[in-house]
């Protein structure tokens, strides 16, 4: 994902919609914030980011600004816990994908 980004492209991409609201509103802290950023970054991408690292500085601060967490709570988000696995089963659902079987590996390979 690119690291830079202007005013304007960032409220195109990374403004949290009425249905975005909706899935933070019962979220606090730091894993509204962490939802709030990969729900963005899921829509942007069809991925989850392997880190903290890969979602953009610019975009952090401005969805910071709109779910009212502050941006240094981003990395406090924890990456390995059960919170981050049901936040990406929740956005894969809310976009309608799964996460891969073996049968569809085994699909994909043949």
């Amino acid at each position: 994902m690119r690291q830079d980004w202007e005013p304007e492209d960032l409220i195109e991409v990374w403004t949290l919609l009425e249905d975005d609201m909706k899935r933070v509103r019962n979220k606090s802290g730091t894993t509204r914030l962490g939802f709030a950023l990969l729900l963005k970054f899921f829509e942007v991408e069809a991925r989850f980011p392997e880190s903290a690292k890969e979602v953009p500085a610019a975009a952090v601060e401005y969805v910071a600004q709109q779910v009212k967490v502050p941006a240094a709570a981003w990395v406090d988000y924890d990456w390995q816990s059960k919170a981050i696995q049901r936040h990406r089963g929740e956005i894969r659902a809310a976009y309608g994908f799964r996460a891969n079987t073996e049968e569809d590996q085994d699909r994909l390979a043949g």
